[in-house]
């Protein structure tokens, strides 16, 4: 099995704790991001200042991002959407596999909460950074987490993004499985290049998840396969679109 040196971005997260384990568990070498200095295994840089990233990023193989911010619309563009472009410009054009979470519903543009703090807009265009990097990559946008009952486990990967509901109504999922599908997506060739929803029902958890990958449908261009067209790149901000043409630049 390929054993990785990995990046991970927000492992100090309700997610990204569990992502460590499981990493660990699978032979990787795991490198956490803080912005404190921490045990072994940290290594210091803050996502909204990208000079202190470039030696974070130094020598890995991959990166898995789970970092989550809440309050205002300026949290979510400056660590949801600043952080991965920063990884990203450190990063360059080194060949790096990359799995992100996001979250389900991201396409959801109208609801109360995108109203707010347009978290899912930039959510969205953090995904859009991803795809246009050329990276090798796989985007997980789970349901709700540990609403599921102890029965429910069987894992479901859907594509289109369009349960909306802002409640546990959309799906559930717990943390763990979430750290599972994010681990095993980087050393899946099935998992490249495709973007999911991740949700269980009842029955137990598979043990194989590449059949799962492999049924999904590939992404064009800078969305997720079979997304709403309800944000079109041409009408984005001059700076995100300048953002995009910058990360594109970098594939060399």
């Amino acid at each position: 099995m390929t054993t990785l040196n990995i990046l991970l971005v927000g492992g100090t997260g309700s997610i990204g704790r569990h992502v460590a384990r499981v990493a660990q568990a699978a032979g990787h070498s795991i490198r956490i991001l803080s912005r404190r200095v921490g045990g072994e295994n940290t290594v210091v840089g803050d996502l909204t200042d990208p000079s202190t990233l470039v030696d974070a990023a130094r020598d890995i193989d991959a990166v898995v991002f789970t970092q989550g911010t809440h309050g205002d619309e300026a949290g979510y563009r400056d660590v949801d959407y600043g952080g991965v472009r920063g990884i990203l410009e450190a990063i360059g054009d080194r060949p790096v596999r990359i799995a992100q979470m996001t979250a389900i519903g991201v396409t959801g543009r109208d609801g109360a909460f995108n109203r707010s703090n347009k978290a899912h807009d930039w959510k969205r265009r953090a995904e859009r950074l991803v795809r246009a990097s050329g990276h090798p990559y796989t985007i997980v946008r789970p349901a709700w987490f540990d609403y599921n009952a102890d029965d429910q486990h069987e894992l479901h990967f859907l594509q289109g993004d369009t349960r909306h509901a802002e409640s546990p109504a959309d799906g559930v999922i717990a943390r763990s499985q979430i750290a599972e599908v994010l681990v095993a997506a980087l050393t899946s060739d099935a998992a490249v290049g495709k973007t999911l929803e991740l949700v269980a029902e009842r029955g137990p958890a598979q043990t194989d998840l590449d059949p799962l990958f492999a049924a999904l449908a590939s992404d064009v261009e800078l969305d997720g396969a079979k997304d709403a067209d309800n944000m079109p790149v041409d009408s984005e901000p001059a700076d995100t679109i300048a953002d995009l043409e910058r990360i594109r630049a970098l594939r060399g």
